[in-house]
């Protein structure tokens, strides 16, 4: 492996560093968008029970907001819900802006990456070619082993650079369709709430879930 690395030139070290930030932000991301911790199942129909029972507190709010994304967004809704649907929806958008902006976190990194490393594979390639042309010039087409040599750093830098972009690539579209599922499911709870603590929504629904 080190023998390669070293055959395609100075242009590995940059992509190599892409491929271990690449692969730290995957496992990242895998491990903060799940679904269950993100934006957990039943949370509006819970809030509902507890305020019902009179157990929502200011320590059952904070407590709800530490505990998921889809969490801190209701809880900006419950600490205004003696204000008016509209406050009460300002709160929650203006909430809801921060916590997505936190879910796509460093998913810009990973498209950038995706993005340069191939450019950094083709300057190798280019780079690469060039060596091989010098070498035909002052050495002419006599020595196959030092175009070799050339054609190779061409190639492996290509390869390296092509190997991390693709899985970059693949992952980064995958979180934002990720992300863009658990918006559209944190919209509608969100919304549920607000209908139902303003008697706009049939509360029998809720009950159903106890």
């Amino acid at each position: 492996m080190i023998e390669l690395i070293e055959s395609g030139g100075w242009l590995m070290l940059p992509i190599l560093l892409c491929s271990v930030v690449a692969m730290a932000i995957i496992a990242e991301r895998f491990w903060s968008l799940r679904r269950h911790k993100v934006a957990p199942k039943h949370l509006v129909a819970q809030i509902y029970h507890m305020r019902k029972k009179n157990q929502l507190d200011v320590d059952a709010v904070q407590a709800l907001k530490e505990n998921s994304s889809l969490g801190n967004i209701l809880s900006s809704g419950l600490m205004n819900v003696h204000h008016s649907r509209e406050i009460m929806k300002e709160a929650i958008e203006e909430s809801g802006r921060h916590v997505v902006h936190e879910l796509e976190k460093y998913l810009n990194t990973l498209g950038t990456i995706a993005a340069i490393t191939p450019l950094l594979g083709l300057l190798g390639t280019v780079i690469g070619m060039i060596k091989v042309f010098t070498m035909i010039t002052t050495q002419g087409v006599g020595n196959p082993n030092v175009l070799a040599g050339g054609i190779s750093e061409a190639l492996i830098t290509t390869a390296a650079g092509l190997s991390v972009a693709i899985p970059s690539l693949i992952a980064s579209r995958h979180f934002r369709r990720q992300i863009d599922d658990i918006v559209v499911y944190m919209e509608q709870e969100a919304i549920k709430l607000v209908e139902v603590i303003h008697g706009q929504r049939d509360a029998s629904v809720m009950e159903n879930k106890e």
